[in-house]
């Protein structure tokens, strides 16, 4: 199963990485055997502390349908104007992604039939 989260911060080093790891796992109750993200070197140093056993796959095209999911997200922040700052950009996105699912179902949760239908 796909899981989206969202955590803004200053910056993209280790110890942001670790923190955004620790958020995306705390609400599973099974360790992921795969990990996909771009290629960023903190994710790798992160994930080697946090997630030892875990495959860390970083190719060109693999990282695509997470980066792909961004799309509402930049539309509606192209709406605002952009944030005031990153405390009300991260309250937004952790609100709008949990509202933005409910209107639009998981296509891969999904036959092809059922999904026309919703």
């Amino acid at each position: 199963m796909l899981r989206h989260c969202v955590l803004v911060q200053p910056r993209r080093d280790k110890r942001s990485a670790k923190r955004f790891f620790r958020k995306l796992l705390r609400g599973l109750q099974y360790v992921p055997w795969i990990i996909v993200t771009d290629k960023l070197g903190s994710y790798a140093a992160a994930k080697a502390e946090v997630l030892p056993t875990v495959e860390h796959r970083r190719g060109r095209w693999l990282n695509n349908r997470a980066e792909n999911s961004h799309g509402p997200t930049r539309e509606r922040e192209r709406r605002m104007r952009g944030f005031k700052s990153p405390g009300h950009a991260q309250r937004f996105l952790s609100v709008f992604g949990v509202i933005t699912s409910f209107s639009r179902p998981g296509r891969h949760l999904l036959a092809a039939a059922n999904y026309r239908e919703l």
